[in-house]
């Protein structure tokens, strides 16, 4: 049996690892791996890209920079998410705002000193990132659809950083982003209409607020739209292997999407398509598994 005193802690480590989205932090970082060794560097032998120092510093680098930037946006958000998650706020508040802070300017610190490993040039690029994520958080954030749009770039933005490492400038992976961004920016607009009610209280400019929920759904059913076309592109342009399946299942659930969408009407409805969302992305990155078949049996065998 678990002390008093040992099941405190254990609440405190849950309570760090939920402010922190240990889960999201985890799923990006083998996103990072598994296109690193099936996208960007699949003709390099699997030793060569797994035990890369220069890679491992730059998936570290921004694990680091993206749990910091959870904990400031969380540190702003604290009062809000009182309202829209309270039962998670519940736990969060276990650890104070100082040791929020004060784990915030910790990681900051180690993810530009990963950085330091690789480059003078990644230390400035990986600088910039936290210094975005921050100034998103502070500022950008409560501007309706521009908030929207910078926190979708902010998350593709450590692709860039591994792409531009192995400088493979291929046009399928841009394409690969362009619908990645998409199905981002989306699920940003989505967790606005799940997150009225604590938006409105603390004067959050959303679109929704702004606008009206009608408005919202709109252009939330525009650019769902527009995931289609990177999708069409990559199954009968690109050689993408099996994983043209992703794409055909990802569209049929986009457009089912769509009908629950307009359909919504409470929270708990905006709470399911923010799950289908999340589906749809990290489903996204196993599929890259698709690619090449062959060449992930010949790597696990």
């Amino acid at each position: 049996m678990l002390s008093r005193k040992q099941k405190h802690l254990l609440l405190k480590l849950l309570s760090l690892f939920s402010v922190v989205r240990g889960y999201n932090v985890l799923v990006i970082t083998l996103a990072q791996y598994l296109a690193s060794i099936y996208i960007f560097a699949s003709d390099w032998p699997l030793r060569k890209v797994v035990f890369d120092g220069n890679l491992f510093a730059i998936v570290s680098a921004t694990a680091l920079a993206i749990a910091s930037g959870y904990i400031i946006n969380n540190f702003y958000d604290a009062e809000k998410d009182l309202i829209n998650r309270p039962k998670k706020s519940m736990l969060d508040r276990l650890v104070s705002q100082r040791f929020k802070l004060s784990a915030y300017f910790i990681l900051n610190f180690l993810s530009v000193v990963f950085a330091s490993y690789v480059s003078f040039r990644a230390v400035l690029f990986f600088s910039g990132y936290i210094f975005a994520i921050w100034f998103y958080s502070h500022k950008l954030k409560k501007i309706p659809l521009l908030g929207n749009i910078i926190s979708a770039i902010l998350a593709i933005t450590p692709f860039f950083a591994v792409f531009v490492y192995y400088k493979n400038f291929d046009l399928v992976i841009f394409v690969h982003a362009t619908f990645l961004f998409l199905v981002i920016l989306v699920r940003e607009m989505i967790k606005d209409l799940e997150n009225l009610q604590g938006d409105l209280v603390h004067n959050y400019q959303t679109v929704p607020i702004k606008y009206g929920e009608k408005v919202s759904k709109q252009l939330i059913t525009l650019l769902t739209l527009l995931t289609l076309i990177p999708s069409w592109l990559l199954i009968t342009k690109f050689t993408i292997g099996y994983m043209y399946l992703f794409f055909y299942a990802c569209s049929v659930l986009l457009l089912l999407f769509l009908v629950l969408l307009w359909k919504a009407k409470t929270k708990k409805h905006y709470v399911w398509l923010h799950n289908i969302l999340k589906f749809v992305i990290v489903s996204g990155v196993f599929g890259i598994l698709l690619i090449d078949i062959h060449l992930v049996l010949n790597r696990i065998l």
